[in-house]
Parts: structure tokens; C-alpha cells; sequence
């Protein structure tokens, strides 16, 4: 469960989202995420390291660039949210299914909705 929680956690700000929204598209370098969520440099660093420690984050080197670095989603670690999400609808679906047969056992024949 605590995956989870990091999980939700760095999905939690509306501005992660976005970056995982724009690297769903491809890998990004921290710049052109800046400017994609329109936000400073220094204060997407801090939205990056929450993503890299949740581990939905990955960076890595730019060939050919020794100072640059892309940063990739990795959709894999979605799957735990999703599983999550599964089971809370797989839980309500039922709860509802069960509800809605005791309302029309307990409204009883002949009575319309109301």
C-alpha cells in the first residue's frame, strides 16, 4: 500500500500530472517541461524529484550531450494506480448491484418508482 500512497501522492498536484501528461508523449528534457507546464525551472526540479522517487520518473543522459538529461515516463508504474482503481469499481459496482436488488424486492409488486 504504500506504493500506492507514493503513487497518488506525486499524482496528486495538478502540475505532475501535466508533466506525466506531456512525457506520456515522449521523453522531454527538464526545460521544455518548464515551459509545458509553465512553471519556473527551479520549482518543476522539485515536482521532478517527487516523480523520479515515486518511481514514475526516469532520467537519463543525452547521448552526445554531457549535460543534458531527458526525463521518461515510466507507464508500467500506472498499473498500480489502475489495479487500485479496478478493485474500488469492482467493489461499488457490486455494493450498487446489491442495493438495487433489495430496492426492487423491498418496493414489491405492483408499486411503481416513487
Amino acid at each position: 500500500m504504500d506504493d500506492l500512497d507514493a503513487l497518488l501522492g506525486a499524482l496528486a498536484d495538478p502540475t505532475r500530472r501535466r508533466v506525466v501528461e506531456l512525457l506520456g508523449a515522449g521523453p522531454r528534457r527538464a526545460g521544455d517541461l518548464a515551459a509545458g507546464v509553465g512553471v519556473a525551472a527551479t520549482a518543476l526540479s522539485r515536482h521532478l524529484q517527487v516523480l523520479r522517487s515515486s518511481g514514475l520518473v526516469t532520467v537519463e543522459p543525452v547521448a552526445g550531450d554531457a549535460r543534458g538529461r531527458e526525463y521518461r515516463l515510466v507507464p508500467e508504474r500506472l498499473v498500480a494506480v489502475r489495479a487500485w482503481i479496478d478493485q474500488v469499481e469492482a467493489f461499488w459496482s457490486e455494493q450498487l448491484g446489491s442495493f438495487k436488488v433489495h430496492a426492487e424486492r423491498t418496493r414489491g409488486p405492483g408499486r411503481g418508482p416513487g
